[in-house]
Parts: structure tokens; sequence; C-alpha cells
């Protein structure tokens, strides 16, 4: 398997793709795009399939990051309230990007909305050979992500130097 692309709910496409873009590095596939429900098209019949009848469109655009994950940003026309994460659901709560400029990301998602929520952890910080770090930020909407200064097996694997 490979990771092909996540799906996420934003307040507003402009602010949205600025922040995406510009603070998170990403590259723009399709910009902001309105959706409207319909049956004619197979898009549209899907939509209405995930959506319900009556969803009354939304805006999506699609971006990639740098190994080529996609993300689909959605900006729904009737739910605009902003998410709050709830811990005790079950479900995805968030998603994660690395970076090799662990400083100037979080500098970046600061000026373009973000938020940092914890102060920056290391892994492994009984042990100076091993680097790897982490924090957990919101993108303007509220939406919790992870920044991480090596990949997911260096982090996690057992071996790592």
């Amino acid at each position: 398997m490979k990771m092909s692309h996540v799906g996420i709910m934003v307040g507003d496409m402009d602010q949205a793709v600025e922040f995406y873009t510009k603070a998170l590095g990403l590259k723009l596939v399709m910009g902001n795009t309105k959706v409207v429900e319909e049956r004619e098209t197979a898009i549209g019949r899907m939509c209405i399939a995930v959506f319900g009848e009556g969803f009354k469109g939304f805006n999506i655009a699609h971006l990639v990051t740098t190994d080529g994950i996609g993300v689909e940003l959605f900006e729904m026309v009737d739910r605009q309230e902003r998410h709050e994460v709830d811990f005790s659901r079950i479900g995805i709560f968030h998603f994660s990007l690395q970076t090799d400029d662990f400083a100037g990301a979080i500098k970046r998602i600061e000026e373009f909305g973000g938020k940092v929520r914890i102060d920056i952890m290391r892994y492994h910080p009984e042990d100076d050979s091993k680097q790897a770090k982490m924090v957990y930020l919101e993108d303007p909407f509220g939406n919790l992500f992870e920044l991480y200064s090596h990949s997911y097996e260096e982090t996690y694997a057992s071996d790592y130097d």
C-alpha cells in the first residue's frame, strides 16, 4: 500500500491554499474549484453519495507534498464551524509532515495563521546520537498536524542510530 492523499475540511479556501502552499511548501495541482450538487456526472453522483442529498456544494483544491502525497482541501458551503479535536472519539485525528527545515517551517506556520500546540519534543532525549524531534501544530482552521524532523522509520525504528 502507498499513501495517496488526505482530505481536510477548511473554513476559507483562499486562506487554506495560501497556508498549505506558503507555510507548508505544498505544490498546487488544481486550484479552487466549485463543486455543485448534480447527478449528471460520476463525480456529482459520488459527492451526493458521500455528502448526502442537499449538501449545497463546496470548493475543492488539490495540492501535493514533495514526495507526491495528495492533499485535498474542502470548503463546504454550509458547514463552517471550527473543528475541535475530540480525543475521546475514534477516528483519524491528525496527519503528519516531515521537513529538513524544522525551525523555519514552524515560523512560516505561525506567520500564515497556524498555531503551535506543544513544545518541541525529542523522541530520545537520553541519547544525543538520536536527534528526531516533533511538534503538534494546527492549521488556521483547527486541523491538528504533526511536524517531524526525521522520517517515520528513523524516528521509531529500534535500531535507529
